[in-house]
């Protein structure tokens, strides 16, 4: 389960970086995969494919607990190039509650209209009551194909709408309703990551290209927030002995009881925390990169 060695130093956010986030809701990364990792990454998603239901008739795959379901892509969990986005939004207490891997063919007739518009977070945008609403996670979007033009199944996006709660749309998912206004379709090329906030209003587009669109979702929050994902066994796994601590942390891996737990409460024994402190990326200024 090897996968390429990557040279890259961790780093924080810049503040620039920082500023264009809070404003735009998003950041493309571009070519944070090397070739190398792009084709690994790729032909590693393309096998849980062809073993997937879905490849039989040609169909869409969306499926969850994306290194559950394909232990290859524990690389992207931590991955040098992005990672530090994550964490310097969120801190060190942080783990992934939602993955996804989606493949989705060719289009060969137009489906019947659906309002795929959303905010990520499900129950979270209608038990929360505040206006805007909380961050509470952040998203990284690996991108294994070439969306480089639009039609290609393109993640499409409102550029600053991570503040607002309410997207204007119609009564019902099914009814046509046009774009939201200032709606673009994200092109990105293979080995590009898109980090977005996930209140940033988002759908995915329909692929009409002969391009089959290929991606990882993988969703970061504290980690006193419940996981979605299917993590449970994870520990009896033969593979989970070769993740590092940090990445274990990230699927949801605690303590024994006498220190290290989801509430954070003893920071020296939390991987992720060692790590940046190692590092000197503990920022006293920003909160969650404190004790």
């Amino acid at each position: 389960m090897s996968t390429p060695v990557v040279n890259h130093t961790w780093k924080a956010m810049t503040a620039a970086e920082r500023e264009q986030f809070d404003e735009d809701g998003f950041l493309l990364i571009p070519g944070a995969l090397s070739p190398d990792e792009v084709e690994f990454y790729r032909a590693a998603v393309d096998r849980v494919y062809q073993n997937s239901p879905s490849a039989a008739g040609g169909d869409a795959l969306h499926l969850l607990s994306a290194v559950k379901n394909c232990p290859e892509l524990a690389g992207m969990l931590d991955h040098p190039a992005v990672f530090g986005y994550v964490w310097s939004i969120l801190g060190w207490n942080a783990h992934v509650y939602h993955s996804h891997i989606d493949v989705h063919p060719t289009i060969r007739e137009q489906k019947p209209f659906w309002w795929h518009w959303h905010q990520d977070g499900g129950r979270q945008n209608r038990e929360i009551e505040t206006d805007p609403r909380p961050r509470l996670s952040v998203k990284l979007a690996f991108w294994l194909s070439d969306v480089s033009e639009p039609g290609r199944g393109n993640l499409t996006i409102v550029p600053g709408s991570h503040k607002t709660n309410w997207l204007v749309g119609p009564p019902r998912r099914d009814i046509e309703w046009p774009q939201p206004e200032g709606a673009i379709q994200v092109t990105v090329n293979p080995g590009d990551v898109l980090f977005f906030d996930r209140r940033i209003w988002h759908a995915r587009s329909d692929n009409f290209s002969d391009i089959t669109r290929k991606v990882a979702f993988f969703g970061y929050t504290y980690r006193w927030i419940a996981i979605r994902d299917e993590v449970a066994d994870l520990p009896e796994q033969a593979w989970w002995d070769t993740l590092t601590p940090v990445q274990r942390q990230l699927l949801g891996g605690i303590g024994d009881g006498t220190g290290d737990h989801s509430w954070g409460h003893y920071p020296e024994t939390t991987p992720l925390y060692g790590e940046l402190a190692a590092r000197g990326l503990l920022d006293p200024s920003y909160p969650p990169l404190i004790p």
